[in-house]
């Protein structure tokens, strides 16, 4: 037989003018015994009110930032099969009248800071991931210190959400269904490269750090190209296991060959520069060693060996790094090249980008020898398997048996993919690719 409650404010001790900032039902709702339907924050403590029964809610007394005591009239519900409902005392009128179970309180922090949302992991990599009982412990405290009621905190745990990483936008930063719901939201539809490839990384979020407090600052937003770019290159850096080989190429003879050249080229408005050279190179090597000229299938068990020779060239330009595609290198000779080098290099500037100009590498190369510098560490840009530093030539003496001559020596940085390439093979390429940059004749070959 089904019974009207009116469900009211349980014994709370000696608080009262309890704020209510949660309102969990709406008329028409359903629920079981014991759910609860109405959140309460005191000074110390939040609080929910659970149902003394199941059944429909038909009223709702309160709201959002209402204030309630001991007694306060919350809701009216129909409930069935009500055994003997405990009355509110001899005040009680109206519909039959209940007192609220005890209700589920949990201490709240003094300070709760809103934390910076970050990629989630999922429960049972998380645990894995955490290793020692202490990392365990520690993740566990962060959990309990965050700013939510206990049906939030419920939520969280069934869809695996770290509370320490959501932020709220109730009061006082308090986290609400609402928040965890748009976190999940946010998160599905979130790149997976920005999260490390899916190596459930249990790494700390970065905390907030107000440098004001130091010193003058200023804020300066970040370029879109760099907002993009960064969780490619971030995703590239922690799931491919790098290996940078470093090495030297002299470089003597293509220089004088390349300054003969620039001259002429110049009166066509060709500027003759070495990237060309090294691009022709790279061909070269890459024909010679097919295993870098390839790309690993995402499920790491077929290599793609390619017969064709685009390659990435970076660009510096004011809002950002940009690696276009010149395609066909190995079908273009060197003066033609230079030209579409160029005219690509002045697109890239002028941010006339396209999908298009982007797709397609088998190998980059980015060079650093206007700028300055020696060895470096370029990031592969996947799915590729290997990328080319170049640094700033310099003159060096070198002995050649007999005596120290002057040569013009270039830097090299070759990374690569240590699951597609080994260390032996990374050596000889570099090493190969050295050779050809030595003897120019070797590029006609």
């Amino acid at each position: 037989m089904s019974q009207v409650i009116e469900v009211r404010i349980p014994d709370i001790g000696d608080f009262k003018n309890v704020p209510v900032i949660e309102v969990l039902v709406k008329p028409g709702d359903a629920g079981s015994k014991e759910d609860p339907r109405v959140s309460l924050e005191s000074d110390k403590a939040t609080m929910e009110v659970p149902a003394p029964a199941a059944g429909i809610v038909k009223e709702l007394k309160v709201k959002v930032g209402d204030k309630v005591s001991e007694g306060t009239p919350v809701l009216v519900i129909e409930a069935a099969d009500v055994e003997a409902a405990p009355t509110a005392g001899p005040g009680a009128h109206g519909p039959a009248a209940a007192t609220a179970a005890e209700p589920v309180a949990v201490p709240r922090p003094e300070h709760a800071p809103a934390a910076a949302i970050v990629a989630p992991l999922p429960p049972v990599e998380r645990e894995a991931a955490a290793g020692s009982a202490g990392a365990q412990a520690g993740m566990a405290a962060d959990f309990s210190r965050a700013h939510a009621s206990p049906s939030v905190r419920r939520l969280a745990r069934e869809l695996g959400v770290d509370l320490a990483r959501v932020r709220g936008s109730g009061p006082r930063d308090r986290i609400v269904k609402e928040d965890v719901q748009n976190y999940v939201k946010a998160e599905l539809a979130r790149p997976r490269g920005a999260e490390g490839g899916g190596l459930g990384l249990n790494l700390p979020p970065l905390q907030p750090v107000d440098f004001a407090k130091f010193g003058p600052v200023q804020a300066k937003p970040l370029a879109r190209i760099r907002k993009l770019s960064g969780a490619y290159l971030h995703r590239n850096w922690v799931s491919i296991p790098h290996v940078t080989q470093n090495d030297e190429a002299d470089i003597t003879e293509l220089e004088a060959f390349r300054k003969a050249q620039a001259e002429e080229a110049k009166k066509s408005g060709i500027k003759f520069t070495m990237l060309g050279f090294l691009m022709k190179a790279a061909v070269v090597a890459l024909k010679q060693f097919p295993e870098f000229n390839s790309s690993l299938s995402p499920d790491g068990e077929t290599l793609v060996l390619k017969d064709y020779y685009h390659i990435g060239v970076a660009v510096d330009t004011p809002n950002g790094l940009v690696v276009p595609v010149v395609r066909d290198v190995d079908k273009k000779g060197l003066l033609v090249l230079a030209k579409e080098l160029g005219e690509v290099s002045e697109r890239m500037r002028a941010g006339k980008v396209s999908p298009a100009d982007l797709q397609g590498g088998c190998f980059s190369i980015s060079s650093l020898g206007g700028i300055g510098g020696a060895h470096f560490t370029p990031i592969i840009n996947a799915p590729e398997v290997a990328i080319l530093g170049v640094g700033r030539s310099v003159t060096r003496p070198w002995w050649n048996g007999k005596e120290f001559q002057p040569r013009l020596m270039l830097p090299l940085s070759l990374s690569y993919d240590h699951r597609v390439i080994d260390g032996a093979q990374g050596a000889r390429f570099i090493s190969y690719l050295g050779g050809v940059l030595s003897d120019i004749r070797r590029l006609v070959l």
